[in-house]
């Protein structure tokens, strides 16, 4: 049996199988295919695979040197399905890009430094740049650290990741249908991409209350609103007929109640999320940020300067936004989140025959 060189890492609150690009057909069928083999996909436990059974463990990075100046090295995220034989690369992921730095150092595509390394990340799915930061004392990346975030136990060293240029970098504009707020089937949304798609809608508006946990919201019912929402608003967003794509996101909001600024529930695209993607939070606070949006009267503003506390089920995500207001609307400068990644594993995964 033929094995592919792979290392398994844990990004942010997410997890994923790591490819250098070479060590991957370069067909995308092919890659594709065998990607969901390595996977385990389809199969809603993926039994006989490296998936955990959840789109936040089924989820693959591929990662090769820049091929343009400007940035050191590509990142393609790929989104597997679970139950369904699915490959999607119309989002890219704030999560797994916490270890893409790390694991290009140590495939040797970027040089370490003597403390900390800065890599320049191009994000081939959006074609934007994101900057990472991470300690490698001595030269050699170490993953441990004081730093926590919600939704992984432990602590373990501190990832910066830096987003800018990221306003519509999917759908072409930072409102892509135009307006802060409009009306889907009845129902108020806000429609932000500032590196991800996000429907942001009120929790009440679809018959919950926000705060209930990931299980709780499993729910049939809640699943097909939820689709029927975000279907609707694809259309608007001119992303065409999304219902066999994991874009937009589509989160609920409500005032929060553990000392946060939000309290959100994410799915992907109708699974509850255990947490919040890590551009999903950017684009829902950006949304926030904005005048009359679905749910700026219920965002607790920090201080200026301050990052916005975002709580979702398994804790919260600290998210700063620097908007640029020398131009008219204002831009977005800079979107920056602080979380951690862990090598998992790194040696040879056996393919499903």
């Amino acid at each position: 049996m033929t094995g592919v060189r792979c290392m398994l890492m844990r990004g942010g609150t997410s997890k994923g199988a790591y490819f250098l690009a070479e060590d991957l057909p370069a067909d995308p069928a092919a890659r594709d295919d065998l990607l969901l083999r390595i996977m385990g996909t389809p199969d809603p436990r993926q039994i006989d695979g490296l998936g955990g059974a959840q789109p936040v463990t089924s989820k693959v990075a591929i990662i090769s040197a820049a091929t343009e100046p400007g940035h050191d090295i590509d990142y393609l995220f790929l989104q597997l399905g679970v139950e369904e034989a699915t490959v999607s690369d119309r989002q890219t992921c704030g999560n797994l890009l916490a270890g893409v730095g790390q694991f290009a150092a140590e495939r040797g595509l970027v040089p370490a430094g003597p403390e900390r390394t800065t890599v320049r990340v191009r994000l081939l799915n959006t074609g934007t740049i994101a900057v990472s930061t991470f300690a490698t004392p001595g030269g050699e990346v170490d993953y441990g650290g004081d730093t926590a975030i919600s939704g992984v136990p432990g602590t373990a060293a501190p990832v910066e990741l830096d987003f800018t240029e990221t306003e519509g970098s999917v759908c072409g504009s930072l409102l892509p249908t135009g307006h802060v707020r409009d009306d889907v089937g009845g129902i108020a949304v806000s429609c932000v991409d500032n590196g991800m798609p996000v429907v942001v809608a009120l929790a009440e508006d679809l018959g919950v209350t926000g705060y209930e946990d990931v299980d709780e919201l499993a729910d049939p019912a809640l699943a097909q609103r939820i689709d029927a929402l975000r279907i609707e608003a694809g259309k608007l967003m001119g992303l065409g007929d999304v219902s066999g794509s994991s874009v937009p996101k589509t989160t609920l909001v409500a005032a929060p109640r553990d000392g946060g600024a939000i309290c959100t529930r994410t799915f992907i695209p109708v699974k509850p999320h255990p947490s919040i993607g890590v551009l999903g939070g950017v684009s829902v606070v950006t949304a926030l940020l904005l005048d009359g949006a679905v749910g700026r009267d219920l965002l607790r503003a920090p201080a200026d300067g301050e990052p916005v506390q975002i709580e979702h089920p398994s804790g919260k995500l600290a998210v700063g936004i620097e908007f640029d207001t020398s131009v008219t609307p204002p831009r977005i400068r800079r979107s920056t989140v602080i979380r951690t990644a862990r090598k998992l594993f790194d040696g040879t995964v056996f393919p499903r025959p």
